[in-house]
């Protein structure tokens, strides 16, 4: 039989035990709670980010994708690839400081082989949209010989390909062809692709983090059940 004091000596010894089990268990549920509140807060910043991306892209990528008439993938022969005239434009020469000069303009025309018609070649959708006379806008620049030697370069090789891949309109409308398209489908598919993994990864965080909650919610209630 145990002496009252040994009886004291074992419970101040059973307390202090608990108390360190206690105190051990509420660092772990800090630690955890911080790891929880973390990775919470990457995961809204991935939604928060898709989303933005989402916003953007739509006003660039996909509006000019969809805007683009330019859409079917064809095959034309190139007919005729001249410089008729030279186009006025200006450049900067520091702050708030504009000078006047010029920049060739290359007109070429193909036949498109699916169904022989003429149209003229524009580079792509924004020189289309700038100037649909000429092939290519260069940057205007003070040496006129280095712009007129560049496109006349660029003329060369196109009438030394003869044969060119184009964009056209598939509904006929349009009576010229683009060479290349700023944003075409590989471009939107990874404008949408890369932003919904960044969602659908946030999401799964966020996810994982409040079924790791429930289920630790769920563990502590049985366990005072059971007690």
């Amino acid at each position: 039989v145990q002496s009252p004091v040994q009886i004291r000596v074992t419970q101040s010894i059973y307390q202090k035990i608990r108390e360190y089990e206690v105190l051990d268990k509420r660092k772990t549920v800090t630690a955890l709670r911080a790891g929880e509140d973390r990775a919470i807060l990457l995961g809204l910043s991935m939604v928060l980010f898709s989303v933005m991306m989402y916003f953007v892209l739509g006003i660039t990528i996909l509006r000019s994708y969809s805007d683009s008439v330019w859409t079917e993938e064809s095959s034309c022969t190139v007919l005729n690839s001249t410089i008729v005239w030279n186009v006025n434009c200006s450049y900067s020469c520091g702050a708030e400081c504009w000078k006047s000069s010029h920049y060739p303009c290359l007109q070429v025309y193909v036949s498109l082989n699916s169904s022989g018609k003429i149209v003229r070649l524009s580079h792509n959708e924004e020189t289309q949209d700038s100037n649909p006379e000429c092939f290519y806008i260069p940057k205007c620049r003070k040496d006129y010989t280095a712009t007129f030697a560049m496109v006349q370069n660029i003329s060369e090789r196109l009438r030394a390909q003869h044969t060119v891949p184009c964009f056209v309109d598939p509904t006929d409308r349009a009576d010229s062809a683009i060479l290349t398209q700023i944003y075409g489908r590989v471009a939107v598919f990874h404008s949408l692709f890369w932003p919904t993994c960044t969602l659908i990864g946030g999401t799964i965080i966020i996810a994982l983090v409040k079924l790791t909650q429930y289920l630790s919610i769920m563990c502590e209630q049985l366990s005072h059940i059971k007690r």
